[in-house]
């Protein structure tokens, strides 16, 4: 059999073992694989380096399919190519349980990089991983000793490039030159409405060369030997390379290819049978793998397995001649984290404050910097408010890729999806900076963090009605009630400079899930650790500063700048002579973690009387509160006054707790 025999029956295993497993499932979409599976017989076989025994391989290409609903096309090849994914895999497609879920899930497959399924996601995670690329061969590399050096690969979509993100996202990686993230459109000129014509007719390789883009168009997309060039010389360019490859969508389907029809549904029994007809693929099987045909690609993974090796060599020859580089890597890519890390971080005395606890979050990332080097962190454009920055290194720029602080602009969604692909790139742990007000922006990444079980930090300042003077567009009232309804998401509003040390070491340690923090804009008291419970209750979600007499009447439970509030008008409860419990609450994630018992002993189940205190609004709430509890909160929007005013004016104020607590005690 002729080898370009072999490469055309390699493509129609991966066009029909696709379309056949959507077919099985009677869902999915059978249109993208059919139409890209050339261009992606090209990268796979030709340029991108893994092994399917070692889906970990630090310096493995990434390879990211950013048009997650056709994640059939990766799933195909995974299987042919040797990774842990069977052909009962591939048969049990989009089933309860399977590992081969509707979209791409990097928890759930061997060989998946990062989840995918939102359009332009993948695309913003691929900027992410190629900045770590980047930064860690600037800080390791050696004369001699490429030991980080590889390249990330991204399939992209119509849908991808249309949404938002996508521009976001080419802006910043034009912008650093990251020439080793590569792109290739599958430009079929079809979506789920029709004709792209309909909305998307603007010069997409004019709008990445703006960008700054190297910018390369393939007529046809079956063409493998062009697409084999373009990438080819992507490799060779300096800057972030853009391929247009002319594919159709679901090619060979005698009557849907290049429609609609081919994109989010099966093909049909009759029309499938109709391709493998026009294609020369037997009918009498489903499922159809030829032998020489995965013998061809078991050899591709098997070659894979030998680069590591090679690899592996390498790296021996570099831990000679460098042992302190090379250990330092090896720990950073296992994830592990440096004995002592967190011995030097400040404590915060009274007379420290009042302080912002931006301010002590600024102060404590800089702490944690000088012993954890893989720290790298950065804002949207807000870095003097976020207190993001990071003394003594420059910012990470495309001629300074050593630097560990990012400069995002007033670019948020791609800010959040980079720190994404950042945290499942490993090597580094990355943080983020914005007001907590857009993370409406960025909310998306942050829910694929918690799906995906990313090592991504969230710094969010600003944190409420608190911002003051910018008003109600800036002032943020639903935020943590909707973040808080995020799976797998730990939310933290500490309540006092001391517990935002506590936050982030939380924030450090958990290596499987993202961390979100919410600081203040305005000066907060420090409070008195020698006469209130230790910030280190913090890491319970909520603990107990003090029992104010015996046995308590009466619980004051608050978040935040809250917090002195309660303590105040707690004081000032027991000089008239009621018992008070003070509860500290800055992460419902963290409380609910923790057994009834431990919940029990806080939230004393025989006293009723509870009031919370919280500059947002109350949903949620009444599970902690009870039925006999009480709200202080912000169900409103906020309004444009200094802060101090726009507090009492919205109730948030010892008075009012006074008040509204002594009205819960003569019910």
């Amino acid at each position: 059999m002729s080898e370009s025999t072999l490469q055309e029956r390699s493509i129609n295993t991966i066009r029909f073992l696709s379309a056949d497993a959507v077919q099985k499932a009677n869902s999915g979409h059978p249109g993208m694989p059919m139409g890209a599976a050339a261009m992606a017989y090209a990268l796979w076989t030709r340029h991108l380096r893994f092994n399917p025994k070692n889906p970990d391989w630090w310096d493995r290409d990434r390879f990211i399919l950013s048009g997650g609903h056709g994640s059939m096309l990766l799933y195909s090849l995974l299987y042919l190519t040797g990774y842990d994914v069977s052909m009962e895999d591939i048969k049990d497609f989009r089933q309860l349980g399977c590992k081969t879920p509707g979209h791409p899930e990097n928890f759930c497959t061997p060989g998946v990089e990062v989840t995918t399924g939102p359009l332009g996601q993948g695309l913003a995670n691929s900027v992410g991983m190629a900045i770590a690329e980047a930064h860690l061969a600037a800080v390791f590399n050696r004369a001699g000793y490429k030991i980080i050096d590889h390249f990330i690969y991204t399939i992209v979509t119509d849908g991808d490039l249309m949404e938002g993100l996508s521009s976001e996202a080419a802006s910043l990686a034009g912008h650093l030159r990251l020439g080793k993230l590569i792109l290739l459109y599958d430009d079929n000129l079809i979506s789920i409405d029709g004709s792209t014509n309909l909305t998307f007719t603007e010069d997409r390789g004019a709008r990445f060369e703006a960008f700054g883009w190297h910018v390369q168009h393939v007529n046809d997309g079956n063409d493998v030997d062009a697409v084999d060039r373009a990438i080819e010389r992507a490799k060779n360019d300096p800057r972030p390379s853009l391929i247009l490859c002319r594919t159709h969508i679901g090619y060979g389907l005698p009557n849907k290819q290049d429609t609609e029809k081919a994109h989010g549904e099966p093909a049909g029994e009759e029309e499938l049978a109709g391709a493998k007809r026009k294609l020369g693929w037997p009918l009498e099987s489903k499922f159809y793998v030829p032998d020489d045909v995965l013998e061809y690609y078991r050899n591709i993974g098997e070659e894979g397995a030998e680069k590591e090796r090679a690899w592996n060599k390498r790296f021996d020859s570099y831990s000679k001649a460098y042992p302190e580089l090379a250990a330092e890597l090896e720990r950073r890519m296992k994830g592990q984290l440096v004995e002592g890390w967190d011995s030097d971080l400040p404590t915060f005395d009274v007379d420290d404050g009042p302080l912002a606890t931006r301010v002590a979050s600024g102060k404590v990332i800089n702490a944690l910097a000088l012993k954890l080097p893989e720290m790298i962190g950065g804002s949207a454009d807000l870095t003097p408010s976020n207190k993001t920055w990071i003394n003594n290194s420059p910012s990470f720029q495309a001629d300074s890729p050593e630097g560990r602080n990012i400069h995002y602009g007033v670019r948020e969604h791609t800010m959040g999806a980079a720190v994404n692909g950042m945290a499942a790139h490993g090597g580094i742990i990355p943080f983020s900076g914005t007001f907590l007000m857009f993370s409406d922006y960025m909310r998306p990444s942050i829910r694929l963090s918690a799906l995906s079980k990313h090592r991504s930090i969230w710094v969010f300042t600003h944190d409420s009605i608190g911002v003051g003077e910018d008003g109600p567009t800036h002032q943020p009232v639903e935020h943590l009630a909707s973040l808080r309804t995020i799976p797998g998401l730990v939310v933290i509003r500490p309540g006092d400079a001391n517990e935002v040390v506590e936050a982030w070491r939380i924030s450090i340690e958990r290596s499987q899930g993202p961390t979100l923090m919410a600081f203040t804009r305005q000066n907060v008291p420090i409070l008195n650790r020698n006469k209130y419970a230790p910030a280190t209750g913090l890491r319970k979600g909520a603990y107990v500063l003090v029992d104010l007499g015996n046995t308590p009447e009466i619980i004051l439970m608050a978040t935040g700048s809250e917090v002195p509030l309660i303590v105040q008008a707690g004081e000032e409860l027991y000089d008239e002579g009621i018992s008070v419990r003070l509860v500290s609450f800055p992460s419902w994630e963290l409380f609910e973690s923790q057994n009834k018992e431990y919940r029990d002993s806080v939230l004393l189940p025989s006293v009723k009387k509870r009031l919370a205190v919280e500059a947002g609004v109350s949903q949620g709430w009444k599970k902690w509160v009870g039925d006999d509890g009480d709200i202080i909160s912000v169900d409103k929007f906020g309004k444009s006054a200094p802060s101090k005013v726009i507090f009492e004016a919205y109730g948030f104020t010892v008075e009012n707790i006074l008040d509204r607590a002594r009205k819960l005690l003569e019910k």
